[in-house]
């Protein structure tokens, strides 16, 4: 399988790079950043760093310069996004729904067989009051009209950073460091509210790979996706 990753950067698109790059069913993974890819765990056992291409590409809601060499991939995981804290929707809008359909539209183009995968979140709602979860809500419905083959949008609730990935927000870093300690038993035992950065890897390579039925994927769907399970 070949796999494209926008955002690989972040805390989950680089759990989804580390998850791939030691799948021996991942052919190659094509990781596409803003800037050169600079992640400590890369270095870690088991890593297969000759199946990565890095993509550097600054603005990713203008895909055309960099359409060619994402061409002929089996899945896209689409990991962009940034904190909806004090920014305005128009921001947000762009540098998350925007940068999102480019990616759609562009995958539809060329490599029309692919699955693509967005991370959106609990809570996610088209009509809600609030900004963010209609932002994505709406994205995920856009996405669906976009001519892909298959849109599966991930929507987990609390994400346990693992397997040395770390979160690119200074505020949500300092959040991790103080729930550390409760973190793997929220993770047992609330599966419907919290997940690991590797368990969303593992279920989102599972449906670029199997596919999924339905759409949505929420938090105990994707743990159950990341055991072998049916969610």
């Amino acid at each position: 399988m070949k796999l494209v990753v926008f955002g690989a950067s972040g805390m989950i698109g680089s759990g989804v790079l580390l998850t791939a790059l030691r799948d021996p069913g991942v052919q190659e993974v094509r990781a596409v950043v803003r800037r050169p890819l600079q992640l400590p765990a890369l270095a870690a056992g088991g890593i297969d760093r000759t199946k990565l291409v890095e993509i550097v590409h600054a603005d990713l809601t203008d895909l055309a310069p960099i359409a060619a060499q994402l061409a002929d991939v089996d899945a896209c995981c689409f990991c962009v996004g940034i904190s909806s804290a004090g920014v305005d929707e128009a921001t947000y809008t762009r540098a998350t729904a925007d940068t999102a359909l480019e990616a759609g539209r562009t995958i539809a183009r060329v490599a029309p067989r692919a699955t693509f995968c967005f991370v959106s979140g609990a809570g996610t709602d088209p009509g809600s009051r609030t900004m963010w979860a209609r932002v994505k809500g709406q994205t995920e419905l856009q996405l669906q009209t976009l001519g892909l083959k298959a849109v599966a949008c991930f929507r987990p609730g609390f994400i346990a950073p693992v397997d040395g990935v770390v979160s690119l927000t200074g505020a949500y870093r300092a959040f991790y460091a103080v729930t550390r300690p409760i973190t793997p038993l929220l993770v047992r035992h609330a599966p419907g509210i919290a997940t690991t950065s590797t368990r969303l890897a593992q279920a989102m390579l599972r449906v670029a790979r199997d596919g999924a039925p339905g759409g949505i994927l929420e938090s105990r769907d994707i743990n159950a996706l990341a055991s072998g399970a049916s969610p």
